[in-house]
């Protein structure tokens, strides 16, 4: 089985799973940011909270002390984590999605040419949505990545297109073209 890549494009691919892992992976993780409230060690994401305060009996703070998510997009606290949580989403599925379609670039042939390589980089340089904890920069890092090395490696990770298919296949179209107009000049 021929691949469609170059060596630089396997690198390419393998590199673009791994960013897009770990961009994904700290989407989902609340450990973004760190701090303490009531005593208590918080942490938390744009959708995803560890520890967080929940109103009780007599208007009373309680802490909650366990990870979960948002009831309801809407109980995001803040339109720009809101936002944030959807242009991330949005990175990481586009990332997702060109890591995929690179790694079948690996075993299937002509499947990424040059032109499709670079237009995934470009995919890839827009997926790369930066965003501290130890999740913030494994996002930072693997937007960071995305960004700039895979953009770079893109460029080189399709092959040319054989010449010679491209001729037979016109040879081919061509040929029968003639033979059409020759039967239908014979007398």
């Amino acid at each position: 089985m021929r691949s469609s890549l170059t060596l630089v494009g396997t690198f390419w691919a393998f590199l673009s799973l791994i960013t897009a892992v770990a961009s994904s992976t700290s989407y989902f993780l609340p450990y973004w940011l760190f701090g303490s409230q009531l005593g208590k060690p918080v942490s938390f994401s744009t959708f995803r909270r560890c520890n967080y305060p929940v109103r009780g009996d007599g208007h009373n703070l309680i802490m909650v002390e366990e990870c979960g998510r948002y009831a309801s997009f809407t109980a995001i606290p803040s339109l720009a984590w809101q936002m944030c949580t959807v242009v991330t989403g949005a990175g990481c599925a586009l990332l997702l999605l060109v890591a995929l379609a690179a790694v079948l670039g690996c075993c299937m042939e002509e499947l990424i040419s040059r032109m499709m390589g670079r237009c995934m980089g470009a995919a890839q340089f827009v997926g790369g949505t930066c965003r501290l904890g130890w999740a913030y920069y494994c996002a930072g890092g693997g937007a960071a990545a995305a960004m700039l090395i895979c953009t770079w490696l893109s460029c080189f990770a399709g092959r040319n297109p054989k010449p010679v298919m491209l001729v037979e296949s016109i040879m081919r179209n061509t040929n029968s073209y003639a033979m059409e107009l020759d039967h239908c000049l014979k007398p």
